[in-house]
């Protein structure tokens, strides 16, 4: 992997106040931490940041270079990895940077951007590309950081998937996690499930007829019990 290379100052004053004069500078607050060495306040050219570093994927090493003298002796040439870079919500504009030293000859755990390349079999014949994960966790020396780990998916069908036991790494670079984990896998087809239609149920042959042959009967027992119009109940 290529080393960048970045150029650093020391800032003094941790305010908000100062942070925002310092932006309105062209330049970016930072900090540069590690395991074996004091938090330290430093900037960096924010059109050099965008330009450098803005665009990587993954870990990459950079060489934190600072130009100055003494007392600022203890910053120059420091091997680093970018941990984070906070932006605004709205204008996209870097606000802050946080550097990582790094030891060269201690093996560290990073995550690799995963690239999928070819089409899958499982594609071919219907199914949908599914990627589990777009990022591997991985143990090396900073100076063999893979810029990413490369998945040939061509071969695979549907209700396969290549799992982490299977990658192809770098020597030196040992995946960690799960070996029996899924990366990325070939899902089948959706098919749409068309809303079952319910007939209508015809009226059965010979109902009404029936129905209107058991009434009658009924209305003329009625009629038989009911005294005729006109007529006094005691009459007879």
């Amino acid at each position: 992997m290529e080393t960048v290379e970045v150029h650093i100052e020391r800032r003094t004053g941790s305010r908000k106040s100062e942070a925002r004069k310092l932006r309105r500078s062209g330049k970016v607050p930072a900090v540069l931490y590690g395991p074996k060495r004091v938090t330290a306040s430093i900037a960096v050219g924010a059109e050099e940041l965008e330009r450098k570093l803005a665009h990587l994927e993954g870990s990459h090493l950079i060489r934190l270079v600072h130009d100055g003298h003494a007392p600022e002796a203890e910053l120059h040439e420091r091997m680093v990895l970018l941990r984070e870079m906070q932006r605004h919500p709205v204008t996209g504009e870097v606000l802050h940077a946080d550097f990582y030293e790094v030891n060269l000859t201690e093996r560290l755990t990073v995550s690799v951007p995963l690239r999928f390349v070819g089409k899958p079999v499982g594609v071919v014949e219907g199914g949908i590309l599914q990627p589990i994960q777009r990022e591997v966790e991985v143990e090396c020396l900073p100076t063999e950081i893979p810029e990413f780990v490369e998945i040939d998916v061509s071969a695979l069908r549907i209700h396969e998937a290549v799992h982490v036991s299977e990658l192809r790494l770098p020597e030196g670079v040992t995946a960690l996690g799960d070996p029996a984990r899924p990366l990325v896998t070939v899902l089948p087809p959706t098919v749409e499930e068309k809303p079952v239609e319910v007939a209508e149920a015809a009226p059965v042959e010979g109902a009404p007829a029936e129905a209107g042959a058991a009434a009658a009967p009924a209305a003329e027992t009625a009629a038989a019990g009911k005294p005729a119009a006109g007529k006094k109940g005691g009459e007879g």
